[in-house]
């Protein structure tokens, strides 16, 4: 499935309102949530759009709220860039792309953050690989991406505050507009 912006913003409207995987807040509150903390650390509009945007997958494969207790690993970021890659360029998709690996990253390279994920972070993490290796990590960390890719798993772990008011949803579509892929001198 490829979003134009009209399908983007009804499935954020639409499907963002079920539950974020096994958190006690919706896949659009965590969506916004993600979207006020990059806004809050003074981002660029694509890293903003790509922390609204990250858990987009999920909507798309129309993941349960029960699939990590059943052990489906819906690979998220995979099908998220895919159904976003007619409106953004890797600015914007590359984080979203990385964010999994930067969970995976940061627990080999930090001390202590595995034990500050959420239960539900931490079941992903099982399914998603594990902790990294000392050579992938060193992979990871080469990668061009990768400081952008962990500010957004930052995000990804802040923004599960259950009752947290944040600006709208068309507040952030607007920045994401501003971070389109410009073709022939027009946004998609």
């Amino acid at each position: 499935m490829t979003l134009d912006w009209m399908a983007l913003e009804e499935l954020l409207a639409g499907a963002g309102a079920s539950r974020y995987g096994g958190e006690a807040i919706s896949q659009l509150e965590h969506a916004l949530q993600s979207a006020e903390c990059a806004e809050r650390d003074g981002a660029s509009a694509s890293l903003i759009t790509a922390a609204l945007l990250h858990d987009v997958g999920h909507l798309v494969a129309g993941q349960d709220d029960d699939d990590l207790a059943k052990g489906i690993d819906d690979r998220h970021e995979q099908t998220g860039i895919a159904a976003l890659r007619k409106l953004f360029g890797e600015d914007v998709l590359a984080p979203i792309a990385l964010h999994v690996s930067a969970k995976r990253y940061l627990c080999a390279a930090e001390p202590g953050y595995l034990a500050g994920l959420s239960d539900a972070s931490r079941l992903s993490l099982a399914l998603q690989g594990g902790v990294m290796g000392a050579a992938e990590a060193g992979r990871f960390a080469r990668n061009p991406h990768a400081v952008a890719a962990v500010a957004l798993r930052r995000w990804d772990d802040e923004a599960k505050v259950v009752g947290k008011t944040t600006p709208g949803l068309a507040h952030y579509l607007a920045i994401a507009r501003r971070a389109a892929r410009v073709v022939a001198g027009e946004a998609q």
